[in-house]
């Protein structure tokens, strides 16, 4: 009975002991980096720092930012693809270098499916389409009909081709069977000065940066690109009221690592961002940066992804969009 007892014991705390390790190899050992595939200051910087210092101090380690900025995320992207599946590395994707480039048949170092695990989603951010105060045509319907009028000469601005503001362009064009000009820039900053100072007439820009100039008075809402009107805008419409159903163009932000992260460490991973996402703090910021709807199964991620991939395929076939446009 007494030898019984002592092995009863001896088991449990063998167990004890055992269960808080089962769990620790569940993360990464040592630092963990995430990499960005942009500048620092920019919204999918601003969004991987949110969740990095909250995580870093989840995982009682360190979790650094480390930007590789160039070709809209994809230098990031094909670096990441080929670190050591071991949690160490992981990257802020986007939708550039995930459904994108690879929707444009971009020659990549990479496969954006296989390469890559996915964590959990970060963020979805809608766009707006936006004018200065000096456009006659401030609701979508009398857009619609301006470029009509003036087939060629009505002019959209974007952060550059291939990005995510001209494939929203190209949709709005082949929905409204429309001929506008697309004018790209390298980046969305000279963009919204030439938008701004009135060198073009329109453009789709990211929640995220057209916001303070909505505020500011400087631009003006014509119509957001979800399904649902953001929290941030509730007042401005979708497209999809505007006369668009369907229309939405987006962007997102998802955690990822390498393919063949162990699926214990990409499981405990996902539960974690689920709960930082879920801070009151960490809410108030995404909707500072109009980010919402992270977060839920890593299933559901690595759909979304697929869906994005296909539609956006779909468009730059219909609207000729090429690496070079």
């Amino acid at each position: 009975m007494q030898r019984r007892t002592f092995m009863n014991a001896t088991l449990a705390t063998a167990a004890t002991v055992t269960a808080p390790m089962l769990r620790a190899q569940t993360l990464p050992g040592g630092p963990v980096r995430i990499v960005v595939g942009f500048p620092p200051g920019g919204g999918t910087d601003a969004l991987a720092r949110v969740l990095g210092q909250k995580l870093g101090a989840m995982w009682n380690t360190s979790v650094i930012i480390e930007n590789k900025a160039g070709a809209a995320g994809v230098i990031a992207a094909d670096y990441v693809s080929k670190q050591v599946p071991d949690g160490n590395t992981l990257i802020m994707a986007h939708i550039n270098s995930h459904a994108l480039a690879p929707a444009m048949g971009m020659k990549l170092g990479y496969n954006a499916e296989r390469d890559f695990v996915p964590i959990s989603m970060v963020g979805i951010t809608p766009m707006v389409l936006i004018c200065n105060a000096d456009q006659p045509a401030k609701t979508v319907k009398d857009v619609v009909a301006l470029c009509k009028a003036k087939p060629g000469q009505i002019s959209f601005a974007s952060a550059g081709g291939g990005s995510a503001q001209h494939f929203a362009l190209e949709m709005f064009k082949l929905q409204a069977k429309i001929y506008a000009l697309h004018i790209p820039y390298r980046g969305s900053g000279p963009a919204l000065v030439d938008l701004i100072g009135g060198q073009v007439n329109y453009c789709f820009e990211t929640m995220t940066s057209a916001t303070p100039h909505i505020k500011s008075g400087k631009a003006i809402a014509v119509a957001q690109t979800r399904l649902k009107r953001a929290a941030g805008h509730p007042t401005v419409q979708t497209m999809a009221e505007s006369g668009f159903p369907g229309f939405e163009a987006t962007v997102w932000y998802g955690l990822m690592g390498p393919a063949k992260m162990p699926p214990a460490m990409v499981q405990r991973m996902n539960e974690d961002v689920n709960k930082v996402l879920a801070m009151p703090d960490v809410q108030e910021k995404m909707e500072q940066y109009g980010a919402e709807d992270g977060g839920g199964s890593a299933e559901k991620f690595a759909a979304f992804i697929r869906e994005e991939q296909k539609k956006w395929t779909q468009v730059a076939i219909q609207a000729k969009v090429r690496p070079d446009a």
